[in-house]
């Protein structure tokens, strides 16, 4: 049966955008199928929010499929046009385990009877309503007078509300919000969305369209950069310079062409905050030897003129107010104030949103990030001159999943990532060579490695190779984990734990496990990149850590000690060797439920698994799979990664006392992000 939620406000620009959003995100982490549908939408252009939400991973829906009517046919005949809301949504509906209708936007003059209608629809569609009620402007009881008045419309309806939303709530005040709708209305779920100024800014383009402004140097794709404020500069370069924020729009009257210079100097020294443009005002002509000047120096600000005053274009710009879904920074920036109050367990509940029991990549992906949010760590990336390892640490940020510690000079990696478009707002950069760190990291060092005949010198250069320096700060507390090798080898990557972060206690081994995503489920395998031929006593250490690794990330545990014979049909020291490694696994953990030596068929095809050992518990549904060696656990895992189209995560390293994890130096960027999430978890699971 389709579950459906019906996201509604009482008046426009409430931002329930976010919290279809949200809902999207968190029903893709419990179904596998989500849909979105939009009752009504404006004629003309293709209705922006519904186009995000179309955009979201987890959606597989065409733009024609996903609304009911026009304005003007709500206009033309409102019975009519319901009844075609109605058949529209039952041809989707049937599609989708679960479906997300967000309620229509109030902009286009049906006034009044727009919140009885949409609570019409929602009661025609048999879909609870999530309301939604704006917090700027208002208190927390003024809220709830609003939305008490509101909610009587939809009483009368018919419509059911199973939650209620402030949204634009002011920072800190989240808690008072919440609870005086908790009071207000004991039985349904009360979650807030906090005032955030990027999910509110407009777009350069936006601001330059409004202002009636043409763009005179810069790229077009610039235009699509978000600016979080604006600032009038009228005044002397260095006062103006003392105002700078990050990512604003200065406007600047058009025959101040003498700050332009020093304004491009600001931008590429990486002292001061990167603007997201510079409007001139007034229409005036920019002076040939400017202009020569400004297309001459390398700099990445966008430059607009306009005809207008600068009275009259600081006025525009002030009272432009962008849509909440218009970029994926604003996205990401969604689902975690969403994911961080408003109890999405709680609303799916109210929804009666069963569990699917299968799990898809799209979903797995979701819950990785989801896990790592709810207890942020910090990590260390000290590759931090790969464009990829850049957009990985600005897609984390963006979306909340860890705190991003990069290594390098600060001014150079900011001017790196500003020239490729990506934002390391919240990043910390930390230059190597800062003399207090370097010391206390050398002496931690040489006496780590004192029997070894390491001196504090020979220490020193030690702590210049960044995968050191990286691991030295997760050893110290100062990150909570690690990850490299974009750049660097696996052995470079793993050699310093090695040295000085060493196993966890009763850990032999670090091992390596990858996390399989196939289309409906996640397995592991183990070990798949680090031991070439490992013991009967490693092999049970595998064993032990891949199932812990499956516990952290959700998975129920049954392992399978692979062999090339199942049960006792086979002989050879090949399959002893996966014998006496099942026998230390019993032993030492007794709680797993484990089988072997055991072959591959047997272990995931149930009709197999019956017929060569039955009455197992593992047999045909096993999680996770110790492979013997590596040659078969390698090359099995990229047989089934290519021909069966799996995601392969990994490797996640095991066994050590603190998470450092490892990238293929041809890691994508998905591969990265997932892999700071997977460290991120690790390092909650301390």
């Amino acid at each position: 049966m389709t579950r459906s939620i019906y996201v509604m406000a009482p008046e426009g620009q409430t931002g329930k955008s976010v919290v279809a959003l949200g809902i999207v995100d968190a029903l893709t982490r419990e179904v596998e199928t989500v849909g979105v549908f939009r009752p009504i939408i404006q004629s003309g252009a293709k209705d922006a929010i519904l186009t995000a939400l179309l955009r979201q991973p987890a959606v597989h829906q065409e733009y024609e499929e996903s609304y009911g009517v026009t304005y003007e046919d709500v206009r033309a005949n409102a019975d009519e046009a319901l009844a075609t809301i109605v058949r529209r949504y039952g041809e989707i509906a049937g599609h989708f385990d679960a479906v997300v209708i967000l309620g229509s936007d109030y902009r286009d003059a049906l006034g009044a009877p727009e919140l009885g209608l949409n609570a019409r629809i929602a009661a025609n569609l048999n879909a609870p309503v999530a309301f939604t009620v704006s917090a700027r402007t208002r208190s927390a009881e003024e809220v709830v007078q609003f939305a008490r008045s509101s909610l009587e419309e939809l009483k009368k309806h018919h419509a059911q509300t199973i939650a209620v939303i402030p949204t634009r709530v002011p920072t800190g005040h989240e808690a008072e919000y919440a609870n005086a709708v908790r009071a207000a209305w004991p039985d349904v779920v009360a979650g807030v969305i906090p005032d955030h100024r990027v999910l509110a800014a407009p777009l350069l383009g936006a601001q330059v369209k409004a202002v009636e402004g043409r763009l005179i140097v810069g790229r077009d794709d610039m235009l699509q950069h978000d600016s979080q404020t604006v600032i009038v500069g009228a005044m002397t370069l260095p006062n103006l310079l003392a105002r700078l924020e990050p990512e604003a729009t200065v406007i600047m009257p058009g025959d101040r062409t003498e700050m332009i210079p020093g304004l491009l100097l600001a931008q590429s020294s990486g002292s001061f905050p990167q603007l997201a443009g510079l409007i001139l005002t007034g229409g005036y002509e920019v002076p040939e030897t400017i202009m020569r000047l400004i297309t001459s120096v390398p700099h990445e600000l966008p430059i607009a003129v306009t005809e207008l005053g600068t009275y009259t274009t600081a006025e525009r710009l002030f009272r432009l107010e962008g849509m909440m879904t218009s970029s994926e920074r604003k996205t990401e920036l969604g689902r975690r104030l969403f994911s961080e109050f408003v109890d999405a367990g709680a609303l799916l509940g109210a929804m009666h949103v069963d569990r699917a029991e299968i799990r898809t990549p799209v979903m797995f992906e979701y819950q990785l990030n989801e896990m790592a949010r709810r207890d942020k760590r910090r990590i260390v990336l000290p590759e931090s001159g790969d464009d990829r390892i850049l957009e990985a640490a600005s897609i984390v940020l963006r979306r909340g999943t860890a705190d991003i510690i990069l290594l390098g000079d600060p001014t150079d990696v900011k001017a790196r990532a500003l020239a490729s478009g990506y934002s390391l707002e919240g990043a910390e950069i930390i230059d190597m060579a800062t003399p207090e760190l370097v010391e206390q990291f050398s002496e931690e060092y040489a006496r780590l490695r004192s029997a070894k005949g390491v001196t504090v010198e020979q220490a020193k250069e030690k702590m210049t190779d960044p995968s050191y320096f990286g691991t030295m700060m997760v050893h110290l507390g100062l990150a909570d984990g690690m990850v490299s090798g974009a750049a660097n080898t696996t052995a470079n990557t793993i050699r310093p734990s090695l040295e000085f972060v060493k196993t966890r206690p009763g850990v032999s081994v670090v091992s390596s496990s990858f996390l399989m995503c196939m289309a409906d489920r996640v397995d592991v395998y183990g070990d798949c990149a680090v031991n070439p031929d490992p013991t009967a006593e490693q092999l049970a250490d595998i064993a032990i850590s891949s199932a812990e690794t499956a516990v952290a990330f959700g998975i129920e545990p049954r392992v399978a000690m692979l062999s090339y014979s199942t049960g006792t049909s086979g002989a050879g020291a090949d399959v002893d060797k996966v014998r006496e490694a099942t026998d230390l696994v019993r032993l030492r953990a007794p709680e797993l439920k484990v089988e072997g030596p055991i072959q591959f068929d047997a272990a995931v095809d149930p009709t197999v698994g019956l017929k060569k050992m039955p009455g197992s518990e593992v047999a045909g549904r096993a999680t996770v799979f110790i492979f013997p060696d590596l040659n078969t656990g390698n090359n099995t895992y990229k047989a089934v990664q290519r021909s069966a189209g799996a995601l392969a995560i990994g490797p996640v390293l095991q066994g050590l006392n603190k998470p450092v994890n490892d990238l293929s130096r041809g890691a994508l960027v998905d591969d990265i992000v997932n892999t700071i999430a997977i460290t991120a978890i690790q390092a909650q699971h301390g």
